[in-house]
């Protein structure tokens, strides 16, 4: 199988392009075209549109297959124009520039935008909501905490010791967006691990509501998880605050979390400034990939294509169905039905509206495409999904099995959901303990060592043109002979 799923990475891309014919009225995979799903009228996603476009990937050509991984353009250099003034303005005045952005853009006057959350009592939530934060924070403490690694010291010589020792960053910011969805769940996905790891200084950076006040779900995992401060701001102005620190909001020196466009512009344009800081990934709208057979449930495959769908209309949304069998028009019955009563229904149809669904011979092409396309959240919605899991190489979360959907993951199962967009996945990792921390390397040489390893060392200085690095060594040794000599008179 491993032979045969390398053969497949490597000719997959070479085959012609099918007609098109309509999706709605296929009865297998033959086909590539449009689904279009018009709701009735009068009920709560009336004249919704679910639509995705279907292509065969077998009459694909390499070019064709390579344009599906594609995301949709995000125009930046007209977004740093846009951005770059509320930088350089927070920056200058500090405190009085978050104001006036957060009265501009979120409608709210403040008197003050940073809240010491040792100050704050713990909000009072619901007991059922209480307990559901409270398990997703032992889920997720548990699961970070296992990454913590053992020092380990070598000795590669005798001598010659060696580490790698980690240490907390000692200021992180934690955006937490608000937008059309309030995310608490983001304030346990961050605070958790950076807890864990001993940062100092941990500030989360939230929009206010309308009266000023911090969401009270936000504010309780924000206590849980050992958050020092709160600054109620969202936006560019949020990320340049806590990126340069003003009056009232701590400097940090790495910032997290997901946002829009113009969160990801500002952080972009930050950790390329005086203001010295890093960033968690490059980040891009939410996305998922389903790769499903003729095992898997339609109502399933529908929920979780609409649960990626309803994040925002430029969410990415990709259904894979491998092999034959797969009751298609089941699946869009499905989505029509469920979408009527989403409260997002609207968000859900313009994200279906540029997704796609790829037919693929079998898993082995399925997952090849899948690698290719390197999708935020990977659910693997078939018989034996397991066996599979070894050939994944490109997704930031993967989901197995027909009772494993993607909100666990977002929500409680302990895995984190702060993941690598855009295709991002083929070369960055999601959020995890280590994000966290940095790490030292430790050497220590005893006279034994360095006279083993010192003559190799002055050699390849040498071949290097580094008199001084030579020095460095051949002095200590010359030292070394002359103790030596001397014990022996």
């Amino acid at each position: 199988m491993d032979s045969q799923l390398l053969r497949f990475n490597r000719t997959i891309l070479s085959i012609k392009p099918l007609h098109s014919l309509h999706f709605h009225s296929l009865t297998a995979p033959n086909f590539i075209g449009r689904s279009s799903l018009s709701l009735p009228t009068g009920l709560a996603c009336k004249t919704i549109r679910c639509a995705m476009k279907s292509y065969k990937l077998s009459e694909l050509s390499h070019a064709e297959v390579e344009s599906l991984k594609a995301r949709p353009r995000i125009d930046f250099s007209s977004i740093f124009g846009i951005i770059q003034p509320i930088v350089d303005d927070v920056c200058s005045r500090g405190d009085a520039a978050v104001k006036a952005y957060t009265e501009k853009f979120d409608k709210v006057k403040l008197q003050k935008i940073v809240e010491n959350v040792s100050e704050l009592p713990y909000p009072e939530l619901d007991p059922p909501i209480k307990e559901a934060f409270d398990v997703a924070y032992d889920n997720i403490y548990a699961f970070h905490l296992a990454q913590k690694s053992a020092e380990r010291s070598v000795e590669n010589m005798k001598g010659v010791k060696c580490k790698r020792v980690a240490r907390s960053i000692g200021s992180v910011g934690l955006y937490v967006p608000g937008g059309t969805a309030v995310l608490p769940s983001t304030a346990l996905m961050l605070s958790v691990p950076a807890q864990i790891a001993g940062c100092r200084t941990v500030v989360l950076a939230t929009p206010p509501g309308q009266d000023g006040s911090i969401c009270k779900e936000v504010l309780y995992c924000a206590k849980k998880a050992g958050v020092t401060h709160i600054l109620k701001a969202g936006g560019a102005q949020a990320i340049s605050a806590m990126a340069w620190g003003t009056e009232s909001c701590p400097k940090v020196e790495k910032i997290f979390g997901p946002g829009n466009q113009y969160v990801t512009a500002a952080k972009m344009i930050l950790q390329n400034s005086e203001a010295m800081i890093s960033i968690d990934m490059p980040a891009g709208p939410s996305e998922v990939l389903v790769i499903a057979d003729k095992h898997a449930s339609p109502v399933h495959i529908a929920a979780d294509l609409l649960s990626q769908a309803e994040h925002g209309p430029d969410s990415q949304v990709v259904l894979v169905i491998a092999g034959d069998g797969v009751d298609l028009k089941a699946i869009e019955e499905e989505i029509s039905k469920q979408c009527q009563s989403l409260p997002r229904g609207d968000f859900a149809s313009k994200a279906l509206s540029h997704s796609f669904t790829v037919f693929a011979r079998d898993m082995v092409e399925a997952i090849s495409f899948s690698n290719l396309y390197a999708p935020e959240h990977l659910i693997m919605n078939v018989k034996d999904a397991e066996k599979w899991e070894g050939f994944v190489e490109n997704a930031g979360s993967v989901f197995l099995g027909q009772w494993t959907p993607e909100s666990v993951g977002d929500y409680a199962s302990g895995t984190n959901h702060v993941l690598p967009t855009y295709g991002y996945a083929r070369m960055y990792g999601g959020v995890s303990l280590d994000s966290f921390l940095k790490y030292m390397t430790v050497q220590s040489l005893t006279e034994e060592g360095l006279r083993s390893l010192g003559p190799y060392v002055a050699t390849m200085a040498q071949v290097e043109g580094l008199d001084a690095h030579k020095r460095a060594v051949t002095l200590r040794l010359k030292d070394i002979e002359a103790k030596h000599a001397s014990s022996v008179r």
